[in-house]
């Protein structure tokens, strides 16, 4: 016999909470580790995927095109030949460093403790 659910008793989040529009942006697998590397500058495709060689090329190009559509990444086309492409952190991209920042200062304490 299956014990009944519960209702939870916290009120919903407001429809347009500011957090829940944040870890949109920033809660994807990989998302902190890309941003985390546009912090330096801009970089091409093979040097974020050498930054990051657990990473597949498909979900890398996933998520910069991703954050490109959310307006966090910038990309340009560089006229090279063969061509390459460059991604940056636009302004909104710069403006989420302080949390990404924050985020590995927690997380480095939190490996010091084990």
């Amino acid at each position: 016999m299956s014990l009944p659910r519960r209702k939870s008793k916290a009120p919903p989040p407001p429809p347009a909470c500011p957090l829940t529009e944040c870890m949109s942006l920033i809660g994807g697998a990989w998302t902190p580790n890309v941003l985390w590397y546009l912090s330096a500058g801009p970089r091409r495709f093979s040097e974020l995927r050498a930054d990051l060689p657990r990473i597949s090329a498909k979900v890398l190009t996933s998520r910069l095109r991703d954050l490109e559509k959310k307006g966090v990444v910038r990309r340009r086309a560089l006229p090279t030949s063969p061509p390459s492409v460059e991604y940056a952190l636009t302004e909104l991209g710069g403006e989420l460093l302080p949390a990404i920042q924050a985020i590995v200062a927690v997380g480095t304490k939190l490996k010091q403790l084990r």
